[in-house]
Formats: C-alpha cells, sequence, structure tokens
C-alpha cells in the first residue's frame, strides 16, 4: 500500500507517552485501567492491531476460572504445593478484583459458580483427591458425583466433578472495551506496530500511520510477541482454538460453565439460550500448533460430537457460528512476564497458555506496579521469564526437591492423557 504527502506528514508528527501498552486485549487494557487508577497523571496510550479485543481476548467462552488451565493436583505434582497454591491465589484475586472493582453490568457478570468435570475415571479420582488439598489452600469447592453433575447441566455421561462457588463468566469483549474505556489511555486501533527502536530514554515505535515515542512500554501481544522482541521467542508458541454457537434452545439447561475432559472442552449456556462450545485441540495437537486463524472441518466435528454426545438434547440445535483464535503457550504453562532486554524499564507479558480470563485483571496490576518503579510486585516471582534461565543452570536433582518447574517439565497440553478423548 502506497502512503500519500498528506498521510506521511501526518504519520511523522510523533506523539510522546509516559507509557505505550502494545495490545488491546485483556492484559494490555488492564494495565491501562490500573495505571489510570494508580497514576492519572502518566500520559497512557494503547496500541491495537487490530480492534479492542480483536485477538484471542474477544473470541474465547469468557470463563473467569481459578487455578491454571490443569486441575490442582497436576499443578502440586508440576509446580510445587507452595507455588500451585499460590497460582490458585493469584487467580481467585483476579476473580474478586472483577468482582469489586468494575461494573459488572456493563461485560455481563455472572458468578453462580463453575463445573470442572472428568472425562475418565483417571481424572474423576484426580479431581475427587484434590477436595482436602483445594480446601487446605482456602478454595471453596465441593465434589459433585456424576449423576449429580448430569443433573445439573442437563448432561448424559459426564463423570464426576468439582464445583468451584467462585466461578464466574464474562462477555469478554465487552470486558476489555469496558477496561479501555475507563482506563482514560488514548486509544489507538488498528494500528500494528511495525518497528521498535529502543534508546536509553524509551522506545519509538511505528506503525502504518503513525510514530509514537514512549518512555516505558508494556508489550502484551500474546503469541505475536516475538516478531517485537526476538529475543524473547523461547518462552511463548502460538496455539489455535477453535469455538461455535448454536442457535438458541429453548430452556436454559446449563446453568454454570463446564470445563472437562481435562480442560479439552468446555461449554456454556448465554442467557438468551445460545450455547457455546470450544476445545478438541487435543485431539489434532499438530494442526493446532499454529497462528492461522481459521477453523478447521476436523476440529469443528470433534466440538460437535462432543456436544451432541453428552448434551443430546442440543442434537436438534443448528450451529449459527464458527470461529477460531490464537493464543500464546508457555513452555510450562504458567503466563510469562519480564522485563524488555533492551530496555530494563520496560515489561512484557505473554504465555497465558488459554487461561488469559483467568489472570488478565490481576495480571494488569502487577503490570502497572512493574512500571511504577516495583521491581517485584506481589506475585512477580510466579511469572518471571528468568525462572526458564535459572532452572536451566539448576542441578535437576535441586529441581526436583523443590518441587520447581522447568524446562524439562512437559507442556500442559502434550501431558493431556489419550483416554480423555470422546469415547
Amino acid at each position: 500500500m502506497t502512503v500519500s504527502y498528506w498521510q506521511q506528514a501526518h504519520r511523522e508528527q510523533s506523539t510522546a507517552y509516559d507509557v505505550v501498552v502494545v495490545g488491546g486485549g485483556i492484559v494490555g487494557c488492564s494495565t491501562a485501567y490500573w495505571l489510570g487508577r494508580s497514576r492519572p497523571s502518566l500520559r497512557v496510550a494503547v496500541v491495537e492491531a487490530r480492534t479492542l479485543g480483536g485477538g484471542a481476548s474477544g473470541r474465547n467462552a469468557g470463563f473467569v476460572l481459578q487455578g491454571t488451565s490443569a486441575d490442582y493436583l497436576t499443578d502440586v505434582k508440576r509446580y510445587g504445593e507452595r507455588t500451585a497454591r499460590r497460582l490458585w491465589h493469584f487467580t481467585r484475586t483476579n476473580r474478586d478484583l472483577l468482582a469489586s472493582e468494575l461494573r459488572g453490568s456493563a461485560f455481563g457478570w455472572k458468578a453462580d459458580g463453575g463445573l470442572q468435570v472428568a472425562g475418565d475415571h483417571e481424572e474423576e479420582h484426580r479431581l475427587q483427591e484434590s477436595v482436602s488439598s483445594l480446601r487446605a489452600a482456602g478454595a471453596p469447592v465441593v465434589y459433585l458425583e456424576s449423576e449429580k453433575v448430569n443433573n445439573r447441566v442437563s448432561a448424559t455421561g459426564l463423570g464426576g466433578g468439582i464445583f468451584v462457588t467462585t466461578g464466574a463468566v464474562v462477555n469478554p469483549l465487552e470486558l476489555v472495551r469496558y477496561l479501555a474505556h475507563e482506563s482514560g489511555a488514548d486509544l489507538r486501533t488498528h494500528q500494528p506496530v511495525t518497528q521498535i527502536r529502543w534508546d536509553r530514554n524509551g522506545a519509538s515505535l511505528r506503525t502504518p500511520d503513525l510514530e509514537l515515542w514512549g518512555r516505558q512500554l508494556v508489550l502484551s501481544v500474546g503469541p505475536a510477541l516475538p516478531s517485537l522482541l526476538p529475543s524473547v521467542s523461547g518462552v511463548v508458541r502460538s496455539v489455535r482454538a477453535q469455538m461455535l454457537a448454536t442457535a438458541p434452545a429453548d430452556t436454559s439447561s446449563i446453568p454454570v460453565p463446564v470445563y472437562s475432559h481435562e480442560g479439552g472442552f468446555y461449554v456454556r449456556q448465554l442467557p438468551d439460550g445460545t450455547l457455546l462450545a470450544g476445545g478438541g485441540r487435543h485431539q489434532h495437537r499438530a494442526a493446532e500448533e499454529t497462528d492461522t486463524d481459521r477453523t478447521t472441518p476436523a476440529v469443528q466435528a470433534t466440538i460437535e460430537r462432543y456436544l451432541h454426545s453428552y448434551y443430546p438434547w442440543t442434537q436438534s440445535l443448528p450451529v449459527r457460528q464458527r470461529w477460531s483464535g490464537t493464543m500464546g503457550f508457555s513452555p510450562d504453562g504458567r503466563p510469562v512476564v519480564g522485563p524488555v532486554p533492551e530496555h530494563p524499564d520496560s515489561v512484557f507479558a505473554t504465555g497465558f497458555t488459554g487461561h488469559g480470563m483467568g489472570y488478565g485483571f490481576r495480571m494488569g496490576r502487577l503490570l502497572a506496579q512493574r512500571i511504577g518503579g516495583s521491581t517485584r510486585p506481589d506475585g512477580y516471582d510466579l511469572f518471571a521469564a528468568s525462572r526458564f534461565t535459572e532452572d536451566k543452570d539448576r542441578p535437576r536433582r535441586g529441581r526436583a526437591s523443590r518441587g520447581e518447574t522447568s524446562r524439562t517439565h512437559p507442556d500442559p497440553e502434550e501431558s493431556k492423557s489419550q483416554s480423555s478423548k470422546l469415547r
């Protein structure tokens, strides 16, 4: 595309900000919100390549879950009990902040609890065994036998599961837009950053139409981070998720969000009766390791098979919409936060591993604190990118004795049992 004289003249008028947030998703807009709350005198811009929430933040099911994408006992085994407990509390704080800080009616806040349901007997046993540990960690959970689970969500064949009373759902796109509006930041949408030039005082950013300068930058662009910071390409990879929406059902049959088969499938029903269902990636893993935004017949058929198998009454509901989105997955299933190598006063956050709504609002506060001068805000060590280089240099026996994670641990998606496939 060519640029006219008038457009070039406009682009060369550089605008200076105290903080430029690159990425208009849940994490970027939450960071701008908390910067506006804590330091309203700052001049802040949010720069987004598409529309606000145009990436994964506006393409997910809107689950506000606690914990990671795995079950609690898996987290204890992978990270150690102390880290697993801290991760759960971080996400619980995220949920509580959404409830207390924001006007929930603006983004469809509904906090009637959530179900984490087993897809096979092994997972069922693991979930049941995790209840005592979760309660010891302060989690409000109760185990439900298979019959109660199926009765509660009008299903057939689901295993037992954990009901978490603090589970919640939102309209994720409206949440992102609400945060952006409330932040007071300058919103620069449809402006993909094509170049960042760092100097000791900050950074210059170029988009097709603008040149901006920021004293500090927050890079919250998910799997696109390596295109802006090639030096951190090892901490995130792109993974696609797919979803569908049915025509509205006549009755409300699924009153709470359902997260099943080790997170391999998920479903919720909207107030108008529409069903949202997604997942199936674990059965098509190689094909979904991509940054291509398109649906595929194979994954879509897997989602429909799940829906029709466990919720037979949905077989008469036509599919009204299908979509996909790409997410950033980290090597060990935890988000990754760190200083920008070229400018340590700036920071990046990525690798939310399909669980951005569970972390995003609280993570925005952490990033705002980090930008404000706190080198180790509460929770920072849970997500610090330095854990990968530190673990690489630490003796293997020492790692195991502390229950810490490293590059040697399997990716959480890779570790999902094949027995969780639909039978």
